[in-house]
């Protein structure tokens, strides 16, 4: 019968890329991880792991296990997690990865309205981008991963993983006060945007990726001139008449 330890121990080799990463995630020591993939090659008599440079590799056999530990792992927490249910008080580590706007402007009161009427559950939360959050969902480092898309730019959800809509967030154009566009009476089209300078969300981001699409779309190339990843400093550099900007609501 294969160790469920062992097996986790090399779950984690293979999901984090190192013994040390995996010992980090694990709380162990890298030499404890280590003990037990050496206990888990005397039982099955198979070289699980494989020095390659400074670091090591998995073997076909440790892959193999792996993706099997991933499935023999994933029904202990929902067996441990249907006991919790039945005895009627949620339990146990619940790990939240979210995206900056959503970690500030949406998370803080719903944690501590879970945390209140669950005290039981250890509550974590991690604020990370959403094409790297949802690949932690992916792989079990985070349980909830909440993230955004915009309507032409979807962002894919791997095989395993379940989407839930949580609201829709409107984009608004931020303007210098004394920009000629501010004075117009009416909404702006896209043909008003041809010659301004744009302050967006650095190169790789969703936001910057939507800006892009959109505008190129309508024939459009954009003059990104101000790059910044906070929300903040996009506003300041708009209202120091240095360019126009596209903000979400909750980013604002």
């Amino acid at each position: 019968m294969l160790d469920l330890v062992r097996l986790r121990a090399l779950h984690a080799v293979g999901t984090h890329g190192s013994v040390g990463a995996a010992a980090e995630a694990l709380g162990f020591t890298p030499s404890a991880v280590s003990q037990q993939i050496a206990k888990l090659e005397r039982e099955t008599g198979s070289t699980l792991l494989e020095r390659r440079g400074r670091g090591v590799v998995l073997t076909d056999a440790a892959l193999m296990l792996v993706r099997t530990a991933g499935r023999m792992l994933a029904l202990a927490e929902q067996a441990e997690i249907d006991l919790e249910e039945r005895r009627g008080r949620p339990a146990g580590r619940l790990t939240v990865a979210a995206f900056p706007s959503a970690a500030r402007g949406l998370l803080p009161a719903a944690l501590a309205r879970l945390a209140a009427a669950h005290p039981e559950l250890d509550l974590r939360m991690t604020e990370v981008d959403p094409h790297l959050s949802v690949g932690m969902a992916a792989r079990g480092e985070v349980d909830l991963a909440v993230t955004h898309d915009w309507d032409t730019v979807p962002l894919p959800a791997p095989e395993g993983l379940r989407r839930t809509a949580l609201m829709a967030d409107a984009c608004e154009m931020l303007l210098p006060r004394d920009h000629p566009l501010a004075a117009l009476d009416r909404p702006l089209v896209r043909e008003d945007l041809r010659s301004v300078r744009w302050v967006c969300q650095p190169p790789g981001s969703v936001c910057h990726g939507w800006l892009m699409s959109t505008l190129r779309a309508a024939g459009q190339e954009p003059d990104v001139a101000f790059t910044a990843g906070e929300y903040q400093t996009q506003v300041e550099l708009v209202a120091a008449g240095l360019g126009v900007a596209l903000l979400p609501r909750l980013g604002r």
